[in-house]
């Protein structure tokens, strides 16, 4: 038999010996043997006309489209020469649904394997009808449009030899995008993923797909599109992409965007809108410092979406439709939630923003996910400032009841008898209070996220984020360290970050070699301050001439109070310390408080002062504490000074008179627990440690500390000495003799009452004293010893009597002890 195909003229064989894949020219040094670790082929039998030699000039002279494309490919694929073809339409129905490429008998094989135009592949059906004639191949309408060729068209085809690429053409997955051939057709029919699945292994088994490639097919009287997203081949993938369908292959079937085809989920693998992107980083987007958070998010909201149907069955568990993120402004709760959509695989998701819930999207929402029971394209909606439109049910005096019916919609669609499924509501907010607590019950929002302040390896991911492009472009100079900046940050939210970034850029003089340094950085930071945080100026204003260490009681009170620093900073069964400074007035407790305040070196630090609250109510009192209370709690260690509890709840001595719902809060907040993972130092001060008693405040404090007044010689000379008051030494023994003079005890009474001195005062009256002497030049030492002896006899800080320790044991004037 002859080696040329159909009734064409025999043409003599080659002259230059059997059929070869290389070019000419192309040669040496490839073994003409069988490839190691592949079985040789069996030879042709002429009865096939020759697979490798069927290429010759079978329809009379050879077509000059005939060209050599062979060789394996860099992508792997491995071809014969190629041959020309007209383009004709599918000659019948089933044939266009066969997706195959329909040519003659004599011009290919059943099931062979060609690529046309040298990158579709296709698998050959033979066309038995008798309508293609030899040289044409039949297409169907879907495959000319994803071939981009045209009835008529001539187009290359060439043979790709199967062999030679062994397992590696083989799938192992391949995803699938599939909805009707109508893109807008509507029907009530559910389709099961495993039915389809098992479907189109049936149909479609041993043929080629390709990235992109479009199929139509029938399935159950309804006419179907499917366009091929992916491929994934068992080994290397040829350079087309392509690959074999095999019965082992993992289809993967996901609804078309522009469809509104139902399906039923796989009972056998999880639903494929809920696998998450592999590579998906949130520093790509810009979010950083927020890892335990997402790592709760997942678990808890969206396990069991990737569960498969048929295990959620069986245990009985349904989706989670509501979550809720709560927390500090600009921690990134919103770019958070937009993320979550994109992740999910989802509809792009819906902003809603206050009152348009109600007119611009529940009644929308009846329209467009109507269906019960649909396992389609999860939809998200997005609430920012869900607070402003679900406040708790009359607590608003609108009149129009509006918030109510707000509220009451959004209940009814997500949990009640008009429910809505195959949802996700994302809400945010600022003030979790203030929700109406029907949304917060399971069923509903019911995993609540609290989004916090970033930790410094949280704010090292956020610096990094923002400065990334400054890092490329090489614009940021050596010196910056980011873990340093990280460090002094301390309280800063994530836009707080971004806004110190955006200044110090804008600080740098450096304009035409733009460089930002560390310098650039240390001054942002003096001007982007942490709305959580230490407010410097506040408490530098406390303790303008620092701690003055005039008697051993003050360096015991600053020893014990490191202590109590400490412990809370590292005890995991003490989480709440709350720590009471009294003493008689001026004489320093609230510098003391401030200092150690300042130096524990939490990230949060509050002063509660009356000289705020000046004009408030007693309800904005209330409000005012609880706040900063609350506040205290999103950060892992705060420290909150109450200062002058007297003057804060409106202590009158006169009838008793005070505020009630003041003490009430502060005995409430001063004893309440931190929340997990977060732990507080309360410091107050008091004038009137009696007053603290009668109204049983003294239990709340698990420590007090008695702040004593410079009651010896050896205190008010160091005093003096912090001040400046005497530098002359002569005068300064002078005044101190003087001093001595003025208060030694005069009778055997007083030395029994007193001591060795009558001295008495606050150091803050002292240093008063001692900058006004200081006024008079040339009189310093006689101004201050008359304002003394005055301030004595005025009876404005006259020396109580103080206690009198056992014998032999050590004095300690100004310190009574802590009681742990």
């Amino acid at each position: 038999m002859s080696w040329l195909r159909g009734n064409a003229p025999q043409q003599p064989p080659p002259q230059q010996g059997g059929y070869s894949r290389l070019p000419p020219g192309a040669g040496g040094g490839i073994p003409s043997g069988p490839r190691a670790g592949r079985e040789q082929p069996p030879p042709q039998q002429d009865s096939l006309g020759g697979l490798l030699n069927r290429w010759g000039p079978s329809y009379g002279e050879q077509s000059p489209a005939m060209q050599y494309q062979g060789g394996r490919g860099g992508g792997g694929s491995s071809r014969t020469h190629a041959r020309t073809f007209i383009v004709k339409p599918s000659p019948t129905d089933a044939d266009s649904q066969s997706n195959r490429l329909l040519c003659h008998p004599n011009d290919f094989q059943e099931g062979e394997h060609v690529l046309v135009q040298q990158r579709y592949a296709m698998t050959i059906k033979r066309d038995m009808s008798g309508i293609l004639q030899p040289g044409q191949v039949g297409l169907s309408m879907v495959q000319r449009q994803w071939a981009l060729v045209n009835e008529n068209d001539s187009i290359s085809i060439s043979i790709i030899d199967i062999r030679e690429l062994g397992k590696d053409v083989i799938l192992a997955a391949i995803t699938i995008d599939l909805g009707f051939m109508r893109a807008k057709r509507q029907v009530d029919d559910v389709f099961s993923i495993d039915d389809l699945s098992d479907f189109i292994h049936r149909q479609f088994d041993r043929m080629m797909f390709s990235p992109d490639q479009v199929l139509y097919f029938e399935y159950h009287g309804h006419k179907l599109k499917a366009t091929v997203r992916a491929t994934q081949n068992v080994g290397v993938a040829p350079r087309e992409g392509y690959g074999q369908l095999d019965s082992a292959t993992d289809i993967t079937i996901m609804k078309a965007a522009d469809s509104g085809i139902k399906f039923k989920s796989s009972a056998k693998k999880p639903p494929p809108n809920a696998i998450l992107a592999p590579n998906f980083r949130f520093e790509d987007v810009g979010i950083g410092g927020l890892d335990v958070e997402f790592a709760a998010i997942f678990r808890r909201a969206f396990a069991s979406r990737m569960f498969p149907r048929g295990l959620v069955e069986k245990l009985g568990i349904r989706h989670v439709k509501g979550l809720l993120l709560y927390g500090p402004p600009g921690t990134g709760k919103t770019l958070m939630a937009r993320q979550i959509g994109k992740m999910l695989n989802a509809r792009e998701p819906k902003i809603v923003n206050g009152p348009e819930i109600l007119s611009k999207y529940v009644g929308a929402s009846e329209e467009n996910y109507k269906e019960k029971g649909d396992d389609s394209e999860l939809h998200i909606i997005i609430f920012d400032e869900l607070d402003a439109i679900t406040k708790q049910r009359g607590s608003t005096n609108s009149g129009t009841g509006v918030g109510d019916t707000v509220v009451n919609q959004l209940l009814s669609k997500m949990d009640g008898v008009d429910q809505l499924n195959n949802i996700l509501i994302i809400g945010m907010t600022n003030r979790k209070d203030m929700i109406d607590e029907a949304l917060l019950r399971p069923g509903r929002l019911e995993v609540h996220v609290e989004i916090s302040l970033p930790d410094e390896s949280g704010r090292l991911q956020i610096l990094k984020i923002h400065t990334a492009k400054m890092t490329k472009e090489g614009v940021m100079a050596e010196d910056v360290s980011l873990p340093d900046l990280a460090s002094k940050t301390k309280n800063f939210s994530g836009a707080e970050i971004e806004g110190l970034v955006g200044t110090t850029a804008g600080i740098s003089d450096d304009i035409d070699q733009l460089r930002v340094t560390k310098q650039d950085f240390e001054l942002g930071l003096t001007e982007v301050q942490p709305a959580f945080g230490v407010s410097e100026e506040e408490f530098a204003g406390l303790a303008l001439n620092g701690i003055i260490g005039f008697d051993e009681s003050i360096e015991s009170i600053k020893q014990n109070a490191r202590l109590l620093v400490e412990q809370v900073r590292t005890s995991e069964k003490t989480p709440l310390v709350s720590v009471l400074l009294h003493g008689l007035p001026g004489t320093g407790k609230t510098a003391l408080a401030a200092h150690i305040a300042q130096n524990s070196e939490y990230p949060f630090i509050k002063l509660v002062t009356p000289e705020k609250m000046v004009g408030y109510s007693e309800q904005q009192k209330v409000q005012a504490i609880h706040k900063i209370f609350n506040d205290s709690y999103k950060s892992p260690l705060s420290v909150i000074v109450v200062d002058n509890i007297e003057r804060l709840i409106d202590w009158a001595k006169i009838g008793s008179r005070f505020s009630n719902a003041v003490v009430q809060t502060l005995m409430v907040l001063m004893t309440r627990r931190p929340p997990m993972g977060r732990k507080l130092l309360v410091l107050a001060t008091t004038s009137n440690r009696a007053m603290v008693e009668e109204l049983e405040m003294a239990e709340l404090f698990d420590s007090e500390m008695r702040v004593g007044p410079v009651s010896s010689l050896r205190g008010v000379e160091v005093v003096l000495e912090s001040v400046d008051a005497l530098e002359n030494p002569q005068e300064r023994r002078q005044v101190m003799q003087d001093i001595e003079d003025a208060f030694r005890p005069r009778t055997r009474e007083e030395q029994a009452l007193y001591g060795a001195t009558k001295l008495s005062i606050g150091v803050k009256k002292l240093i008063n004293l001692a900058e006004m002497a200081k006024l008079d030049p040339g009189q310093v030492g006689a101004r201050l010893v008359s304002s003394l002896i005055e301030q004595a006899g005025g009876g404005a800080s006259k020396p109580p009597a103080r206690r009198r320790v056992a014998e032999g044991e050590p004095e300690s004037p100004g310190y009574y002890g802590i009681s742990m």
